[in-house]
C-alpha cells in the first residue's frame, strides 16, 4: 500500500480519539475556590473536571442570571454522527481514492471544524449574555449596559474576580494531528503520482 494511503487512513482514524477524550476544557479560577472549577467538553457531553464542578458553576451563575449548563444540547447528537461519517469516508477514500480526494476530505473536515467552533462560540455568547433580568445580582459596564459573562473561545479572560481559561484537550489534539496527516497524505500522494 502506498505511503500516502497509509497516512490518510491513520490520520482519519485518529479522529476516533474524539469518542474517548475531551475536546475542550473551560476552567474558572477564583480566590474562593482553592481548587478551580472546570468543565470538560466532549463531542457528546459536558463532564465535571472535578466532582460536582458543573453543579457548583450552575449555582454560582444563578446569582448573575446565567442559564444552567444543560445535561445535553442538540449538537451532542449531531457531532458523533458527523465524526463517524467523516472517519468512514476518510478510510474509504484512503483505500480507494486518489490524492485529490485526500485534499477534498481535509477541506470538508476543516469547514465542519470551523462550523463547530462557530457554534461553540455562539453557545458561549448566548450563555454569557442572555441573562435573567430578575437575577439576584446585576452587574453593569461603565457605560451602563449589562455586563456579559461569556468565557473566552480560546485563551484567558478576566470576568469580575474570576479568571476563565478555555483551551483544547487531548481529543482536539487527536483531531488536529489526524487532519494534518491527511494534508501530508495529499502532498505525498501528489509526489507519488509524479514519480
Amino acid at each position: 500500500m502506498k505511503k500516502s494511503r497509509i497516512l490518510m487512513i491513520i490520520g482519519t482514524l485518529l479522529l476516533l480519539g474524539l469518542f474517548v477524550f475531551p475536546l475542550w476544557n473551560i476552567t474558572l479560577e477564583a480566590p474562593q475556590y482553592p481548587i478551580p472549577l472546570g468543565m470538560d467538553i466532549h463531542i457528546n457531553k459536558f463532564a465535571d473536571t472535578h466532582e460536582f464542578d458543573i453543579k457548583n458553576i450552575n449555582l454560582m451563575n444563578h446569582y448573575v442570571g446565567m442559564q444552567y449548563i444543560p445535561d445535553t444540547i442538540p449538537e451532542f447528537k449531531i457531532f458523533p454522527i458527523v465524526i463517524a461519517i467523516m472517519v468512514v469516508l476518510g478510510v474509504v477514500i484512503g483505500l480507494k481514492g486518489n490524492y485529490k480526494l485526500f485534499l477534498a476530505w481535509f477541506v470538508l473536515m476543516t469547514i465542519l471544524g470551523t462550523a463547530g467552533m462557530y457554534d461553540f462560540y455562539m453557545w458561549e455568547y448566548n450563555y454569557g449574555h442572555n441573562l435573567d433580568p430578575k437575577a439576584i445580582m446585576n452587574f453593569k459596564n461603565p457605560d451602563g449596559s449589562v455586563m456579559g459573562f461569556q468565557p473566552p473561545l480560546f485563551g484567558t479572560k478576566y470576568i469580575l474576580n474570576f479568571t476563565a481559561h478555555s483551551y483544547p484537550k487531548i481529543g482536539a489534539y487527536f483531531m488536529f494531528v489526524g487532519m494534518l496527516m491527511t494534508l501530508v497524505a495529499f502532498f505525498v500522494g501528489k509526489n507519488e503520482t509524479k514519480a
